[in-house]
């Protein structure tokens, strides 16, 4: 098991990680009944793509020798209607101006960034909008 969640009423869960025992809250946004006081359920999708872009380009970073400590992401969801879905994520990577790369590095970390596994499994539907500024 992944983790477990608790629908703990007034449109807000709780999540716990089984390995780690670390906890999340979502609440439902304001613009769909809730308080807009915690992650709602879609900015996790949003923000988890942007972590394993992060995640992924650590890992191929690694095995170059290259350090991305210090790198950003900016995340921007934008919902679509009928049905209600995400229908773009744009995502802004940026990478401290101490960073000493070639651009060969920059496209295998690019490419990397851009096929990580939250990124293989989102509808093709879901427009996606990736900057690298380095």
């Amino acid at each position: 098991m992944t983790s477990q969640i608790i629908y703990t009423g007034n449109l807000r869960t709780q999540a716990t990680h089984i390995q780690s025992s670390t906890t999340i809250e979502t609440d439902a946004p304001t613009d769909n009944q809730g308080k807009g006081e915690r992650f709602s359920p879609t900015d996790l999708v949003a923000t988890a793509l942007a972590t394993c872009m992060l995640t992924t380009m650590g890992i191929k970073a690694n095995s170059m020798g290259i350090v991305l400590d210090g790198t950003t992401a900016d995340v921007t969801k934008i919902m679509a209607s009928d049905p209600r879905r995400i229908g773009k994520m744009i995502v802004h990577i940026s990478f401290p101006k101490t960073l000493q790369t070639d651009e060969k590095q920059r496209t295998i970390l690019e490419n990397t960034a851009r096929t990580c596994p939250v990124e293989r499994t989102l509808h093709p539907d879901v427009e996606l909008d990736f900057q690298f500024n380095w």
